[in-house]
């Protein structure tokens, strides 16, 4: 078989371990861990989906290694817990049956012990310990670590290691990057010791070296270990890539993996993850540089998911390996289509942080284009049906392709209706904004999967009352979505004033000043995408703060953007009427003046098309109204629905 993909499709042979091809899992958090630590059944089908999905290697997140000084709400693997051991050996043995290695995440946080943590009152009671004495950002005091709890923590990774072994993992990975506590020990910023753990480069690698060869010792030679390490910790005080690559030099002969990531929790965050706003493969370059000094295979992460691009890196000698950590979120599949030649049905993040916004709030795992994650365990494939019923989706959005894709694999006759000329709904609109280009691509996506599915396509087609009764479904699904709220104010029908869905469809025309009417999440996109095109941007806002509906990760790095382009944002301050000068307003002291620009975008929320549904909820037998045609929310609730409504017709 000739291969698309030829250089990630290649195995890999490491300590005579087969690694199928060169694309692994990156470490994701469990998702239903237990009060002792332990793995729940939630969390096997999670790593097993991947596992599935063709990656050569998946590694289980995060094994606190030494409780008693990182006390926190991840996993704990003993012999203490009665049925903690079952528990792993499942998770691994869920793993190996689909031909990928299990490795798990050795770790421990160091001074930012309880990160994960919902209960915020109980995480300010935790030991927070760290290389040094000093106050954590969030004001929290944090203690220097002594000798014997050093010896301490690195006999703990050893046991933790060993264990892992024994319970059927094939491999380790060190945790060393992202200001976790080895990376303290390493960093001079967070270092300040002056015994022989601190000062030199040899003296603040000597606790990294010291866990190595303690897990060395205690899985054998036999046994890959994985380090991962920031190539760079990207701020000042920080060490920088000519140090990292110091470290990797000083570390490789101890390990058989260097695993290159970057950044650090305080102060690097959209750099470890790439938000939107940043380059996709941002911190290859830092694997590609550590790999021209090591002789071990390097692997590189962070926003990876497009299989050209990864061929690419591999082709080109930057990385040995690709790790996906995202990317295998919204499609765990991945590594089989590119396997397969189907590089094309790669479905990609859109880097929107909903998965890592549920874990500090509800302690689940989700994703905003992946129904599936975190309900593995409910069934990875759409089971087929025998009833083979006639179902009509009113509505080519993303909630109804996702709702006639999920039908037609059940085995259904499906027939999507759209009454514009293409489908894609609103998610045509993020085809005018670079950083949402990954919006608009899902569409392209989804259409493709409609077509390979067998659903048929009816564009230009209006579903009423009057098709729906000719048509006689047997199920009827009604995706006919929303429509932007436009507000009433006194010169809203004027030349200078447009909505922002007619602006991102139809391009209009915009003076060098424009006034954004509306600050949620899509009025503060809009601010910042006409801000990168150069134009002078005035948000207003008639609530006391931005982008209120935007997810807790999404949001502060959509402000600080915000902030960096030098928007100015009037908070507390409603729209009175636009005029030829621009937007007439009044802000909360009863103030009334005029905010300049030569066009007013007005993005102040969608409406359900109330009316449409109402007149087809009579349409057939089986009736299922979703997505912004129930309200307007947000992907992930759209797609959830969609794809349960597919799969609830019988």
């Amino acid at each position: 078989m000739k291969r698309d993909y030829p250089r990630l499709s290649e195995p890999l042979q490491i300590k005579g371990v087969t690694f199928r091809n060169r694309m692994v899992s990156a470490p994701l958090g469990a998702t239903d861990i237990t009060a002792e630590g332990s793995p729940g059944p939630r969390t096997q089908g999670f790593y097993e989906a991947r596992a599935r999905g063709g990656a050569a290697a998946v590694t289980v997140s995060e094994l606190v290694v030494h409780p008693e000084t990182d006390g926190s709400q991840m996993l704990k693997l003993s012999l203490e817990t009665s049925g903690q051991l079952a528990a792993f050996t499942f998770v691994a043995d869920a793993i190996k049956r689909h031909g990928a290695i299990p490795g798990i995440e050795l770790s421990h946080s160091g001074q930012y012990a309880g990160t994960y943590m919902v209960d915020k009152k109980s995480k300010k009671m935790l030991g927070q310990f760290g290389p040094s004495d000093g106050v954590r950002p969030d004001g929290l005091p944090v203690t220097a670590l002594n000798k014997e709890q050093i010896s301490s923590i690195a006999a703990a990774y050893a046991e933790k290691a060993a264990l892992a072994k024994r319970v059927g993992f094939g491999m380790v990975m060190v945790h060393a990057g992202h200001s976790w506590l080895l990376n303290q020990f390493l960093s001079p910023y967070f270092n300040k010791r002056t015994d022989e753990y601190g000062g030199s480069l040899k003296n603040r690698l000597r606790m990294t070296r010291e866990v190595l060869a303690s897990v060395r010792s205690a899985v054998g030679e036999y046994f890959p270990i994985e380090l991962r390490l920031s190539g760079s910790e990207l701020f000042n005080g920080g060490y920088d890539l000519a140090e990292g690559v110091r470290i990797a030099e000083e570390l490789e002969e101890l390990v058989d993996i260097i695993h290159v990531s970057a950044g650090s929790y305080q102060f690097g965050f959209t750099t470890t993850h790439p938000s939107m706003f940043k380059p996709h493969g941002l911190n290859v370059h830092m694997a590609a540089e550590i790999k021209k000094h090591v002789k071990i295979p390097v692997a590189t992460v962070g926003a990876l998911s497009d299989p050209q691009k990864m061929e690419n890196i591999i082709a080109a000698g930057q990385a040995d390996i690709v790790a996906m950590g995202r990317a295998l979120l919204a499609d765990p599949e991945i590594p089989n289509k590119i396997m397969a030649n189907r590089g094309a049905d790669v479905i990609k993040c859109l880097r929107c942080f909903v998965c890592m916004a549920e874990r500090p709030v509800t302690q689940t795992r989700r994703c905003a284009i992946n129904p599936l994650i975190g309900r593995e365990i409910e069934g990875l494939t759409v089971p087929v049906t025998n009833a083979g019923k006639k179902v009509l989706v009113a509505g080519g959005g993303i909630a109804g392709m996702k709702a006639a894709v999920t039908a037609a694999l059940r085995g259904h006759r499906v027939t999507l209706a759209e009454k514009s000329a293409a489908l894609g709904g609103i998610l045509n609109t993020e085809r005018a904004v670079p950083f949402k280009m990954a919006m608009y691509e899902l569409g392209l996506s989804y259409a493709r999967a409609c077509e390979q599915a067998g659903v048929q396509i009816l564009l230009h087609t209006r579903v009423d009352a009057a098709f729906v009764d000719e048509f006689a479904p047997d199920a009827l699904i009604i995706a006919v979505g929303s429509t932007p709220i436009k507000p009433p104010l006194q010169g809203i029908d004027s030349p200078t004033a447009v909505s922002v869905n007619t602006l991102y469809l139809e391009g209009a025309a915009l003076g060098s000043e424009v006034v954004v009417l509306g600050g949620g999440l899509t009025g503060c996109e809009c601010a910042l995408h006409l801000s990168q095109t150069g134009k002078t941007v005035h948000l207003v806002e008639m609530r006391g703060e931005p982008a209120p509906d935007a997810n807790i990760r999404h949001r502060p790095i959509l402000l600080a953007e915000l902030s960096a382009a030098g928007i100015d944002m009037r908070l507390n301050t409603s729209g009175l009427e636009i005029t030829k000068e621009g937007l007439r307003v009044r802000d909360a002291e009863g103030n009334e003046q005029l905010i300049k620009g030569d066009n007013v975008v007005y993005a102040v929320g969608q409406t359900s098309r109330s009316d449409d549904v109402n007149t087809l909820r009579d349409g057939a037998p089986w009736v299922r109204v979703i997505g912004d045609a129930v309200r307007p929310a947000n992907i992930t609730t759209a797609i959830y629905e969609a794809y349960h409504a597919g799969l609830d017709i019988m």
